[in-house]
């Protein structure tokens, strides 16, 4: 279901030294466990994490995904109370989350490039990116629920 990024950082420990970061297991594991598993929230990441280095604190694991959010080589979504990460590709794009089985998917920006979306009054601020999420069914969520055919609105 990725449909925009391939959410792939070829060398995790030259994009942490680029981002100005100490090369350290546990950062390198993390990079790694979005790379396989895009959209996770924090504790999927640890438990990959785990997996891959052995005994990790889920505190550890929560420093780590602050610090790459802050230093832009990850990025946090926002889906309802949850927070989920994936790589920051830099390339804002938006999501599809299926609110049956919660799965979630890229989909490109809404209109050309970043911001791509303007609101109508700014307040003054330099918009920089526009997250969008959007929210429907699945198709094997349609298909259990008996929909065959998506709902699709056209403005107008």
């Amino acid at each position: 279901m990725n449909d925009v990024a391939s959410h792939v950082i070829p060398a995790p420990a030259v994009a942490l030294r680029e981002a100005g970061l100490r090369v350290t297991r546990p950062r390198v594991a993390v990079l790694e466990a979005l790379t396989a598993g895009p959209h996770s929230s924090a504790d999927a990441v640890h438990e990959r994490v785990q997996g891959q280095v052995g005994p990790v604190s889920r505190q550890a694991v929560y420093d780590v995904l602050h610090a790459l959010t802050e230093v832009g080589l990850v990025r946090r979504i926002l889906v309802g109370n949850v927070a989920r990460y994936e790589l920051d590709l830099h390339d804002n794009h938006h999501h599809l989350l299926c609110r049956g089985c919660g799965a979630l998917a890229d989909v490109p920006c809404a209109v050309g490039e970043a911001p791509c979306l303007v609101p109508s009054h700014d307040h003054g601020f330099a918009v920089e990116v526009a997250d969008v999420l959007y929210s429907g069914l699945c198709p094997n969520c349609r298909a259990v629920e008996g929909r065959a055919e998506p709902h699709q609105h056209h403005g107008g």
